[in-house]
């Protein structure tokens, strides 16, 4: 891990870019090493600069509820390589989507299972590296989506003791298989008309989730919607299962 630049925003959250191998990532902390902060994952649909905006909004309300958060460029985005085979299949789920037709399993596993086989061992590296930092330790939460991600990154990695998923893509079955498995406490927020995303496919992920304790947030709007409370019931929700 190799930190490229640091800087304070103007409430003085400490924003740090790093690079993990050829991965870019974000890391934004209060600046303090007094008493180390738990770490939240923040997952986004990909591109750094593209989210950023959204990205450091969250990551600033993170902070000052007293957390560590952070963020890696997704596989395929950004200035990372393209895979010609997710281009492909990502056209192929805008056409069924324009024509108002159910995703086709064969295009939801294309397009989302590679991404996930790629990205959580990156995530799992970034783990590794940023809890040796100074200031960064404890418990660690996922926040945010892609949310087949979340849900293979909370089946396989034991430091994740509570996530906060986006329902808001296209989920391939097997994932939904997973999802049975998945045990840590999950808050899950569902944007009702969400244009691009099939509403019953996440109503019958979040039933089929094996958590004890799972709470779904529903709210009407579309897939940018979100309402802002909803980001400090999320990191009230993350509180009681991380300190």
């Amino acid at each position: 891990m190799h930190i490229t630049s640091d800087r304070r925003l103007d409430d003085g959250t400490l924003e740090r870019r790093f690079t993990l191998g050829d991965v870019p990532g974000i890391l934004w902390t209060s600046g303090s090493t007094a008493v180390p902060a738990p770490l939240v994952l923040l997952g986004h649909p990909g591109g750094l600069e593209r989210m950023y905006p959204r990205l450091a909004a969250r990551a600033r309300g993170t902070v000052a509820a007293g957390f560590a958060a952070a963020t890696l460029e997704l596989p395929g985005s950004g200035d990372r390589p393209r895979s010609g085979a997710a281009e492909r299949a990502r056209a192929d789920l805008r056409r069924a989507v324009q024509a108002g037709e159910p995703v086709p399993d064969d295009v939801a596993d294309r397009l989302i299972l590679p991404l996930v086989e790629e990205a959580v061992p990156e995530l799992r590296a970034a783990l590794d590296a940023l809890l040796a930092l100074p200031g960064i330790g404890g418990s660690v939460g996922y926040a945010g989506g892609v949310i087949s991600v979340g849900v293979r990154l909370a089946l396989v990695e034991p430091r994740i003791a509570a996530a906060v998923l986006f329902a808001g893509s296209v989920v391939p079955r097997a994932v939904v298989e997973e999802a049975r498995r998945v045990t840590v406490p999950l808050h899950v927020l569902l944007q009702w008309d969400d244009e691009g995303n099939d509403r019953q496919a996440a109503l019958d992920l979040f039933d089929a989730f094996g958590s004890a304790e799972k709470t779904l947030h529903a709210n009407t709007g579309g897939h940018t919607g979100v309402p802002e409370f909803e980001a400090d019931a999320g990191n009230r929700f993350l509180a009681r299962h991380l300190r």
